[in-house]
């Protein structure tokens, strides 16, 4: 009887051991820890001040146009000298800054030839004037080309010296 009550026991002491489970434990949680922004420290020695002049570029781009307003042209002829096109360049730059700017083209011819002659010639000087401009990215509300033909010569008088004055277009700010 005995042997039976240890048999007994260890059976159900087996069986308590099958069924047991092992604990899982729940990892330990990290304490929250707000962190609190930490002040910027001033420098102690002040900074230099940088001293850089302010540019107004408009005013220096019409400064550099003041003495390139005229653009000369040959006998009979609307071609844009290669000695001028730095000029119109300049005028592009200016144009392209400021694009509120405006100018009028006017063309003009020296003495010779009729009336209607000049005034065409000298319309084609100045869409010659604007044709260059615009291969620049000038906008086409921005230059004005006009023919004043022979009406309004830069020098009176005769021979090749005045007649060259007068084979123009003056680029004039509205």
């Amino acid at each position: 009887m005995m042997t039976m009550r240890f048999a007994l026991a260890a059976v159900a002491a087996a069986v308590l051991a099958g069924c047991s489970t092992t604990k899982v434990e729940e990892p330990v949680k990290a304490p929250v820890v707000e962190a609190k922004p930490t002040p910027v420290q001033q420098p102690t020695q002040p900074v230099a001040e940088t001293k850089v002049a302010t540019v107004d570029l408009a005013a220096e781009q019409s400064k550099a146009v003041a003495d390139k307003r005229v653009i000369y042209f040959d006998f009979d002829s609307y071609v844009v000298k290669d000695e001028f096109r730095a000029s119109i360049d300049a005028h592009a730059k200016r144009l392209n800054l400021i694009k509120t700017q405006k100018v009028s083209l006017e063309g003009h011819a020296d003495q010779r030839g009729s009336r209607e002659y000049n005034l065409a010639l000298g319309q084609k000087r100045a869409e010659a004037v604007m044709q260059q401009l615009s291969l620049q990215g000038v906008a086409a509300g921005q230059a004005e080309p006009v023919s004043f033909g022979k009406e309004r010569p830069a020098m009176e008088g005769t021979g090749e010296a005045v007649w060259a004055k007068n084979r123009r277009v003056e680029v004039k700010d509205k």
